[in-house]
């Protein structure tokens, strides 16, 4: 019986400091989401003079560089809102 009460605690123990482990990584999340939108924001414009000086034709590094953001930025704002508990990169691969 004292096993069970001992395990019971552990656990408790466990998801208290994993839901802080949790609270950092949101942070650092936070941290990289701001920084993403500033780089987005730059890309925009970039891309919009690029397409202005090239006849409308878009530089397509730029085109998949946003692209990657966005799915990086999605799969943060999941993990940030708790819907997945995928963490995006650095912890996992950048898709």
């Amino acid at each position: 019986m004292a096993k069970d009460h001992e395990t019971a605690d552990t656990e408790v123990e466990e998801d208290f400091e994993s839901i802080w482990v949790r609270l950092l990584h949101m942070v650092i999340i936070a941290v990289l989401m701001s920084m993403a939108s500033t780089i987005l924001g730059l890309l925009t414009v970039a891309q919009f003079l690029i397409m202005l000086f090239n006849k409308r034709e878009p530089n397509e590094q730029l085109a998949e560089l946003g692209t990657t953001m966005g799915v990086w930025m999605a799969k943060a704002a999941r993990y940030q809102t708790a819907a997945s508990e995928v963490k995006p990169w650095p912890w996992t691969e950048l898709d």
